[in-house]
């Protein structure tokens, strides 16, 4: 899913100033809309000199509280950039997904080019993962981008290994800003409503009891909880160097999670049972859902459907098949064949 990690957080409750410039709505998989910045200098437009280094120190704190310190593999959903991968140093392999190439493309430029950081442009409703292959999974300003919660949260869901570990941030409708203008007569939708709130297209708010029982649905369990961004105000970020704000905001972070009024809401969820990354594949063809796929250097074709799927630049690209590749009919490489009863006794009686 693209467009990640792109708003801070909800706009009417604390930054109605902006939205996010050029979003485009693009349609797949059952119809279902997806936030795209493709071409969008989403870096510059919205972090580098936006007067949002509070929010950014603010949420890192959180992150560090809340991240699992070590592991084989991460995957960020909707990665960007880039701008959270420094605090991924303790994994073998970090994963950044999202669904603008541009954004890609400036993160490869930033963090290199190496076999612990791959690059995968995809679709977070049908996410071409193998199962139980991560450790970990990441989406920060990113959920408040998505219209079917509930099919993005099994999709994650499927790709960690048991026991593996969700830390999620979501735009919070329940916030101390948006309890005062409701009460006040200054908005007329209700923060107490658990149904989410969609207050620019494909822009959301979600209730923490609805937001909790999408996850449990899921499967995951909920281990800790962070209200962050209490400061999200611009006087205030004004008056009070980034640093300093952000410090006291990760004092309170803790302490008023079970209050839930901050703009932002952080979390730890758990997938039940302990495990270890399943080694025998990475992805899986957005197609079929097959994970023997076969490495052509320059794209990746999955011996299943003969779907093809290009490796550009060093970016594996599963948002649009390139072509389809016919395997003749025998064993797939690396895998025993083992023939149907009827069919091996149909041979014997042939000889």
């Amino acid at each position: 899913m693209g467009a990640q990690n792109r708003n801070a957080g909800s706009i009417p409750q604390s930054d109605s100033s902006v939205l996010d410039a050029d979003v485009t709505e693009q349609r797949c998989n059952g119809d279902r809309p997806i936030c795209d910045y493709e071409g969008t200098d989403y870096r510059a437009e919205f972090w580098e000199n936006r007067g949002r280094e509070y929010e950014d120190l603010a949420e890192r704190i959180a992150l560090r509280r809340l991240l699992p310190p070590r592991g084989r593999r991460l995957i960020e959903i909707g990665a960007g950039f880039g701008r959270l991968a420094d605090l991924y140093s303790g994994y073998d392999q970090v994963i950044l997904l999202d669904y603008a190439r541009s954004g890609l493309r400036e993160a490869q430029t930033r963090l290199g080019r190496s076999g612990r950081f791959l690059y995968v442009a995809a679709d977070l409703y049908n996410l071409p993962l193998a199962p139980e292959s991560c450790d970990t999974a990441v989406t920060v300003r990113v959920l408040h981008h998505v219209a079917d919660v509930p099919a993005a949260l099994r999709q994650i869901a499927s790709a960690l290994r048991p026991g593996g570990a969700y830390v999620l941030e979501y735009a919070n409708k329940r916030n101390i800003k948006a309890i005062a203008r409701y009460w006040l007569r200054r908005q007329q939708w209700s923060p107490f409503a658990a149904e989410p709130y969609e207050f620019a297209p494909l822009h959301y708010d979600f209730h923490p009891t609805w937001m909790a029982q999408q996850l449990a649905r899921a499967g995951f369990t909920v281990e800790a909880e962070l209200a962050v961004s209490h400061f999200r105000l611009p006087l205030l970020k004004r008056l009070i160097p980034p640093r300093a704000l952000a410090a006291l905001d990760g004092v309170l972070q803790g302490a008023s999670a079970g209050w839930k009024l901050a703009p932002s809401v952080f979390l730890r969820a758990q997938i039940p049972g302990s495990g270890t990354v399943a080694t025998a594949a990475l992805f899986r063809c957005p197609a079929c859902r097959s994970c023997d796929l076969d490495d052509r250097l320059t794209a990746l074709v999955c011996r299943t459907c003969g779907a093809v799927w290009s490796i550009t630049d060093g970016i594996y690209d599963f948002k649009t098949r390139i072509g389809n590749f016919n395997y003749p009919r025998r064993a797939a490489v690396g895998k025993e064949h083992v023939p149907h009863e009827r069919t091996a006794q149909r041979e014997r009686t042939s000889v």
